[in-house]
């Protein structure tokens, strides 16, 4: 079974002639067939575009044409990143009928390498949320365990790769959306260095904290789908123009000497014993190998959760300003005048935790409130950002769990928001601090389902990440195992 295969055994296979991408496209959407009325992990299929485009770069490998490694592999894409004349909903009512006239700069990448796009996945709306059940189409079920969420706001992402309906997946990053549905899901998720990945073409939600990154099986994977769409852009005005290596090459240098640095406040209260266990236990096997393993603090820990929500809510009010019934998307009907439209037009269009957020970042940004919440959540978040540098001063990667706990049952915390947003607790440090993390499978609770650790590092140093991640996936024998969906 073809959709079974990591990215690079199914690169491999194509290059020998083993295979050819009209039939792995073929036996991905026999998958989808077979499994998305179970998972719910597609917004919009495109089965017809996505087969052609598999003969094309069939013929083209036929005719002896040099092609990317991602040459005609599935990969599905997230419906906050545009696709020209593809809907790109955001999971929103908002925006249920929004076809863009452009690609995203990571779309056009990877349509240069010739991939297949099998489809546009679930989120939770405008990237909102930490469950893919806040997603105004549908929500998406973990293929793990269908009682369970995948994880948020990438759920629909880490559904389809780890179902099979998808070899490979991007991901939209503002506090953990894809890390904490790869550690839900048992995938590899990399949150890239912010910047190093242009965001034109990505529907914002907070512009300082949004990042695109890869979901994969592999870790050698999601270095190969980093390589593809890392990079300058001069259409995004905080694009890092700096040279980035092949990251795959980079890979195998092993991990003796190593510094690891373990925060303890990632250890704390909230954090469940087995996820603890879990990754400490990774991290052992990391010193085993040659590893340096040190504690470390990072003390304004504590505060990052609210610091994030501040900031991150502030942005997207400011964002979603722009959706206002006129120019596209939703319009509401039986309008009285202008700010009737526009009143309207929101009240229907955007959903709860999107209305909820548009208000605290009001609110936060608003004469007499703003000095006493958003500029104080900015000082904060320098403050977090110099507690990293001074870590990276003694160590080289930080460990952490990915996600307090295990991935939780759908419906279990959406009617609290205190408890869907504690889920982010581990990972959104990484974001407030513009670093890049990544989360692999380190183990599995009591309940069967995937426990993540999140290794961090400094702004730009993916190859000690991809590094040491793939050293510890070849030690636990690899990730590539997909569930048998009941």
């Amino acid at each position: 079974m073809l959709y079974t295969k990591s990215a690079a055994e199914l690169s491999a296979m194509l290059k020998k002639g083993e295979c050819s991408s009209v039939e792995l496209t073929k036996s991905v959407f026999d998958r989808i067939a077979e499994t998305e009325s179970k998972v719910d992990a597609y917004v919009t299929l495109c089965e017809e575009s996505a087969m052609a485009k598999a003969a094309e770069v069939d013929a083209k490998r036929a005719r002896g044409e040099e092609l990317s490694p991602l040459a005609g592999i599935p990969i599905a894409v997230k419906d906050n990143i545009c696709t020209k004349g593809v809907l790109t909903t955001c999971s929103s009512k908002m925006l249920y009928n929004f076809k863009p006239p452009y690609d995203a700069t990571v779309v056009e990448k990877l349509n240069k390498c010739d991939f297949v796009m099998p489809g546009k996945v679930n989120m939770d709306e405008f990237a909102m949320g930490s469950s893919c059940e806040n997603s105004a189409i549908k929500p998406t079920h973990n293929p793990r365990d269908l009682s369970r969420v995948p994880g948020g706001s990438s759920g629909g992402s880490a559904a389809a790769v780890v179902s099979g309906e998808a070899i490979m997946a991007l991901g939209s990053d503002t506090g953990g959306s894809i890390r904490q549905p790869a550690s839900y899901c048992g995938l590899v998720g990399l949150k890239p260095t912010y910047g190093s990945v242009s965001r034109y073409g990505l529907i914002a939600f907070a512009s300082s904290l949004d990042q695109i990154g890869p979901m994969t099986r592999t870790v050698e994977d999601a270095a190969m789908l980093y390589s593809a769409i890392c990079g300058g852009d001069e259409r995004d005005a905080t694009s890092a123009m700096r040279d980035y290596p092949d990251f795959v090459a980079e890979l195998g240098k092993g991990v003796k000497g190593l510094r690891i640095g373990i925060p303890k406040e990632y250890f704390g209260p909230g954090v469940t014993e087995e996820v603890k266990n879990s990754v400490m236990a990774a991290v052992e096997a990391l010193k085993a190998e040659g590893a340096i393993v040190k504690e470390i603090s990072l003390p304004s820990t504590d505060a990052a959760l609210n610091a994030y929500y501040i900031i991150s809510s502030a942005e997207a009010a400011s964002n979603l300003a722009r959706f206002d019934g006129v120019k596209y998307g939703y319009r509401a009907e039986n309008i009285e005048g202008l700010i009737d439209l526009y009143e309207k037009s929101r009240s229907e269009g955007f959903g709860d935790e999107v209305k909820r957020r548009i208000m605290l970042g009001t609110f936060v940004l608003s004469s007499g409130f703003s000095d006493a919440y958003y500029k104080r959540a900015k000082v904060l978040q320098m403050r977090i950002r110099q507690e990293f540098e001074d870590a990276f001063a003694d160590c080289d990667v930080i460990a952490t769990p990915t996600s307090p706990f295990t991935a939780f049952k759908l419906g279990e915390n959406v009617d609290d928001p205190l408890k869907m947003y504690a889920a982010d607790i581990c990972t959104i440090t990484v974001n407030i601090a513009s670093l890049p993390a990544i989360s692999i499978p380190c183990g599995n609770g009591v309940d069967g389902m995937p426990i993540g650790l999140q290794l961090i590092g400094p702004r730009f140093s993916e190859s000690t990440l991809f590094n040491v991640a793939d050293h510890y996936e070849k030690l636990a024998g690899g990730f590539n195992k997909l569930p048998e969906i009941g």
